[in-house]
């Protein structure tokens, strides 16, 4: 077991009073299980993710990150838990402008105290193809380059698990697909367990299982 969820439930408040966002949701993902989660525009997917890597705090529940409880953590603890265990994904890279795609891929890793954070963060660059844009500035980038950039940071520290937030929902088609196939490629290599965000069939079915979420309630749960 990588992570466990039991009876998770997030509430907000809002001005036509409490709204809920999850609502009890439990499951367990075993070492190794790609997985994808759908569900239509404020199902709660962000929220389920944000959640289990411990970004945010459930209303009600608990989360548990390998032999770590991360609903009994302080932000702190969490934070040294996603330091040591999780690497992220999202649809919009969020890499820092001021620095190079070395400098970003170096950042976990020297927020880790790792001291072969540059070598180790340009051989992850080599492995996503980028060994020529080592020295550039995400403004100097395409977009595919970007998320390739991102690839490789969410990697080097070689994760337990993969968080992705709709990985290619800012690239176009063809871009994309080259992106997924060096994701899916780089997840087997590492044997990382990968949960990510998507409202693209064609990419949940390359997952091994599923996750469906209804207005904030898990509607399915089932294996490709």
């Amino acid at each position: 077991m990588v992570l466990r969820a039991e009876h998770l439930g997030k509430q907000v408040s809002s001005p036509e009073g409490t709204l809920t966002i999850l609502d009890d949701v439990s499951l367990v993902i075993p070492k190794g299980q790609t997985v994808a989660v759908l569900g239509a525009s404020g199902a709660g997917k962000s929220t389920l993710l944000a959640l289990l890597a411990g970004l945010d705090d459930p209303s009600s529940g608990r989360v548990w990150l390998r032999d770590h409880e991360l609903t009994a953590l302080d932000e702190d603890g969490r934070a040294q838990v996603r330091a040591e265990h999780v690497g992220f994904m999202f649809q919009s890279f969020h890499l820092l402008p001021s620095l190079t795609a070395l400098e970003n891929v170096m950042l976990p890793l020297e927020l880790a105290g790792r001291r072969d954070a540059r070598t180790a963060a340009r051989a992850a660059l080599v492995d996503v193809g980028l060994e020529s844009r080592v020295s550039h500035y995400p403004r100097q980038l395409s977009g595919g380059e970007k998320q390739r950039v991102a690839i490789a940071r969410a990697f080097v520290t070689t994760p337990s698990v993969l968080f992705a937030d709709e990985p290619t929902g800012n690239l176009d088609a063809h871009t994309g697909e080259r992106v997924l196939n060096l994701l899916f490629e780089m997840n087997r290599q590492r044997q990382t367990t990968l949960v990510l965000v998507t409202h693209d069939e064609a990419l949940a079915a390359r997952c091994t299982r599923r996750i469906e979420l209804d207005a904030g309630r898990l509607s399915a749960d089932r294996m490709n």
